[in-house]
């Protein structure tokens, strides 16, 4: 039968290169190679995929392990947390593609999401109360500090509707497969190069629904705020002439966001782990012999 399963050596090498590639584009409010910000820089984020590859892409791994070890070499490498939410959405689809059983990458990481179970909720805790993200994991119910109850899963559908991240999990990663993938597919049908479809599925993120990284820090209004600006930018980038205009106007939406202190992280989160999927699913698309 054939073996569709990717090789841990090449996993890990689109996950590095998913993180660099999407510090390539002027992602508005974010970190990017114009522009640091939030006390972060880009090489911060590139020394955390290099720090995070390994334990992401590690043979025989589960998804819980995968999280830890990489937030753990993560934390030992920038002290800071930096790729937290990377680490979250990557890690199923890691597993997805390092135990595929066929070409769809979508079905695999389904698959990986149903069979979480309740080692890969403690782990996963561990690794976001080691992580000390703003206000992530401190709830009423599936408390990360706390030891976990349930599965991964039912814990992420929990929290599900105030966090993006964790609305993945409880939806078959619904907006990696949908918006972010189909939105990349249409950037790069209009010609866009690898940079102007990243910003185009960061936009297109940023337009959809509030941050959750924005809602946690400053509240809903300013999130929604964001969301809307960003509606309106996503519509001057797509009529934007050429790639030096369209960098512009995310220089622009850049610079307003920092200077009133705005990170939209869950959205460069998100991105990062449509252009890993679709690394992956490249992987998984190649030819197979018969073993």
């Amino acid at each position: 039968m054939a073996n569709f399963a990717a090789d841990p050596q090449e996993i890990a090498t689109g996950f590095v290169a998913a993180c660099e590639a999407e510090l390539q584009a002027p992602k508005p409010g974010n970190v990017h190679v114009f522009a640091d910000g939030h006390g972060m820089t880009t090489a911060d984020f590139l020394a955390s995929a290099e720090a995070a590859a390994p334990f992401i892409a590690a043979a025989q791994s589960a998804v819980g392990a995968r999280i830890a070890g990489a937030v753990e070499a993560t934390r030992a490498r920038v002290g800071q947390n930096t790729n937290l939410g990377i680490i979250l959405l990557c890690a199923p689809l890691a597993q997805a593609a390092a135990t595929a059983q066929s070409a769809d990458l979508r079905r695999e990481t389904g698959r990986v999401l149903q069979r979480l179970d309740i080692n890969d909720a403690d782990a996963a805790f561990r690794a976001i109360a080691h992580a000390r993200p703003a206000g992530l994991g401190d709830a009423p119910q599936h408390d990360v500090h706390a030891p976990a109850q349930t599965t991964l899963l039912e814990a992420m559908r929990a929290a599900a509707d105030r966090d993006r991240i964790a609305w993945q999990y409880a939806n078959g990663f619904g907006d990696i497969f949908d918006l972010g993938l189909k939105t990349l597919a249409e950037a790069r049908a209009r010609g866009a190069d690898a940079p102007l479809g990243t910003l185009a599925v960061y936009a297109a993120f940023l337009a959809a629904f509030p941050d959750s990284h924005i809602t946690r820090k400053h509240g809903l209004a300013a999130a929604e705020a964001v969301r809307g600006e960003a509606a309106s930018f996503t519509k001057s980038l797509k009529s934007a002439k050429g790639r030096a205009a369209a960098f512009d106007l995310a220089l622009d939406f850049d610079r307003a966001l920092k200077q009133r202190g705005l990170n939209p992280g869950t959205s460069a989160d998100l991105t990062v782990a449509v252009l890993f999927a679709d690394y992956l699913g490249a992987i998984l698309a190649r030819p197979r012999k018969n073993g």
